[in-house]
């Protein structure tokens, strides 16, 4: 009983982390960055002479987080949180990226999730990597394409989330070995 509340804690902080994640992405997208493109996105630099919309690192952080908040809910409770997150994002993301917003996030968040759901029990840390992987070359390509109609920041979109992947993947490892020895199951 004990490690159920514990996975249900665990989940709960995983929905709260992933549905902030959405509000930030939109508006760092449009205020946080070192350079602020007129009509365009304000980017941070994500490797030497390479940047991306600032919104990309949450974007990263998000696919994990959902991965997480899978294995500690269940895929029902995913699959429902992908949906509120694809209303968030319509709903948060200014007038110009609504569709670009919820469309990337609605596709590259289903395909995340088709992907980690066969590979989670055996291979956590490998189930995280592959489905956040395609994930985020989806939500890159489909949000350049529908916000801005080309994809001129793919390059940067996809190492500022990579980042962001790779920077979990030690957590992942740590929480899959904490899950083992303390005999908690995923949902």
């Amino acid at each position: 009983m004990k490690l159920d509340r514990q996975r249900q804690v665990e989940g709960i902080v995983c929905l709260v982390a992933f549905g902030a994640c959405i509000p930030l992405a939109n508006w760092l997208i449009g205020n946080v960055g070192t350079v602020c493109v007129p009509q365009g996105p304000c980017l941070i630099p994500v490797a030497p002479g390479v940047t991306a919309p600032s919104g990309v690192l949450m974007v990263g952080l998000a696919l994990v987080l959902r991965d997480l908040l899978q294995r500690r809910l269940g895929a029902k409770f995913a699959l429902m949180a992908i949906a509120a997150g694809t209303l968030i994002s319509a709903l948060l993301a200014p007038p110009a990226l609504v569709m670009a917003s919820a469309g990337a996030f609605l596709f590259s968040e289903l395909v995340d999730f088709a992907v980690y759901t066969p590979l989670q029990r055996r291979r956590l840390v490998l189930a995280v990597f592959a489905s956040s992987a395609v994930g985020l070359v989806i939500d890159s390509v489909v949000f350049l394409l529908l916000a801005f109609g080309n994809l001129d920041y793919l390059g940067g979109q996809i190492i500022g989330k990579a980042w962001m992947v790779l920077i979990a993947l030690p957590l992942i490892a740590w929480l899959r070995q904490r899950d083992e020895r303390i005999g908690l199951q995923p949902a």
